[in-house]
């Protein structure tokens, strides 16, 4: 870490931070952020990687998109999602280096 932590500020923002986890905190949203964290992806193309099906696939993207975490566009009859908010990015990395790394990863 780069600042002091500081449970004051931590306090301030607690609601935050508890709102921003408890979007990742779903296994299908966590892995279309990982998909989205590589490069912009359409439904299908989601729904291909992650083999999340319809209906659930877009109940969970519009969860994500109402959180301001990913965005999408819409190109003919294609609707591509990215990530929205940089802080996914960096946290997916952390989870990612604590929980899948070799040297992090939790031994069942």
């Amino acid at each position: 870490m780069t600042e002091t932590f500081n449970p004051e500020a931590m306090l301030k923002s607690a609601g935050q931070a508890s709102e921003f986890l408890r979007s990742l905190a779903n296994t299908d949203r966590l892995m279309l952020l990982c998909q989205l964290s590589q490069q912009e992806l359409s439904v299908s193309e989601l729904e291909a990687r992650t083999g999340i099906r319809q209906p659930s696939l877009s109940q969970q993207l519009g969860i994500l998109r109402r959180q301001a975490l990913i965005r999408s566009r819409k190109e003919g009859k294609h609707v591509y999602y990215q990530l929205a908010d940089p802080r996914v990015q960096r946290m997916l990395e952390q989870l990612y280096e604590l929980f899948c790394s070799p040297d992090g990863a939790m031994n069942d």
